[in-house]
């Protein structure tokens, strides 16, 4: 999977650029605030239809202008597919090969892209709710039944959180209808449990080989998903949890009509990263979180094209600055010949010559692009 031409209208400081990247390493070269980190921001909204930077969509549009436009042609292996987002006043349309998409689900999986930047280091260091968020982004593109799951479930948490906090307050209860949101939320909720431990122990395979080599075979790097729901029977099946999950809400339903929010679920689980035994966010040092959090990107890649026949896109801001020579020199090693990439960066220095093929340089000075020949 590659996207060989993009085109954007008012979208951040870009006014008009039609752009053909190269199908191996493109890099966004220029100085800081000129536009790089927009560019990519843009391939990533055209895959998943949002920002990682705002969640507003009037912030993506430039100034001066009701709306924006973003247009991709992506090659995969069996035909191409065009794809387009639009950003107006009225909110956005997803098309795909000029065809509107009513559901995001028929929309999100078209391209995938993983994205690499500093802050990335929070999954690894951060909350538990960066770390839900990055297994929503990332199996969302990898599964268009986890994507609706997990759409379903927010919809549903939604609507039984409003009600607890409307007994909270009257202290009338229908209990019918409790039971009824109860038992969609748990089936829902189910779903999405046993597709993160599935995936998540398919992610954790590739990221040991990756991690193992960085460390030169002198660590182990194990996933532990942390639930309220019980893992210990290793038979467990969608139905099983779905049993516990709703045993859960109903025995906790005056704690949670008590404290007016859902306190067991999907929404409020984690992932732990353990080197040789040990949670690398409490007892880890920077570099092996660093490593950890290298090796969890890295192990997307062959996840994807594991799961969907494709690889990835992978979006590199400004991450090289960041990383040691070692890893460095690894995550370089890792992307050769395989997957289309591409790097923001300030400078050239030390780049080029760890890359197998020439890389597409492309000068970025306030919105404009220029390539170099």
């Amino acid at each position: 999977m590659r996207i060989t031409t993009l085109k954007l209208s008012n979208f951040r400081n870009y006014e008009n650029v039609c752009v053909e990247f190269n199908p191996g390493v493109n890099v966004l070269l220029g100085n800081n605030a000129q536009g790089k980190t927009n560019l990519l921001e843009s391939i990533y909204v055209l895959a998943l239809t949002k920002s990682h930077r705002t969640a507003n969509n009037k912030e993506l549009i430039s100034w001066h202008n009701d709306y924006a436009q973003l247009k991709g042609l992506i090659q995969k292996r069996l035909g191409n597919t065009n794809l387009e987002i639009d950003l107006g006043k009225k909110g956005k349309k997803a098309k795909v090969n000029y065809i509107e998409q009513a559901k995001l689900s028929s929309y999100i999986g078209n391209l995938n892209v993983i994205l690499f930047a500093p802050e990335d280091l929070s999954i690894v260091k951060g909350s538990p709710s960066i770390r839900r968020r990055f297994m929503d982004t990332e199996f969302s593109q990898i599964s268009s039944q986890y994507l609706y799951n997990t759409t379903q479930y927010k919809k549903i948490l939604r609507q039984r959180n409003n009600y607890l906090k409307k007994v909270q307050y009257s202290h009338k209860k229908d209990e019918i209808y409790l039971e009824v949101i109860s038992k969609q939320i748990a089936a829902f909720g189910s779903k999405i449990i046993f597709s993160r431990l599935n995936l998540l122990k398919k992610l954790e395979h590739w990221a040991q080989n990756i991690h193992s080599e960085i460390s030169q075979n002198a660590e182990k790097l194990t996933f532990k998903y942390l639930t309220s729901v019980n893992l210990d029977d290793n038979g467990l099946t969608t139905d099983k949890i779905y049993s516990d999950f709703l045993n859960s809400l109903t025995n906790n339903q005056n704690k949670e009509i008590h404290q007016g929010t859902t306190l067991y679920g999907p929404h409020r689980d984690d992932v732990q990263f353990l080197i040789d035994e040990r949670n690398v966010q409490t007892f880890g040092s920077q570099g092996q979180q660093r490593t950890t959090a290298l090796s969890l990107k890295l192990s997307e890649i062959d996840l994807m094209k594991q799961e969907t026949g494709e690889y990835p896109i992978l979006l590199l801001d400004d991450v090289l600055s960041e990383l040691d020579d070692g890893r460095q020199t690894h995550l370089l090693n890792a992307i050769k010949n395989k997957v289309q990439t591409f790097i923001t960066t300030t400078s050239l220095n030390g780049m080029t010559q760890d890359l197998a093929e020439k890389p597409a340089i492309f000068n970025i000075d306030n919105g404009n692009l220029s390539k170099n020949n």
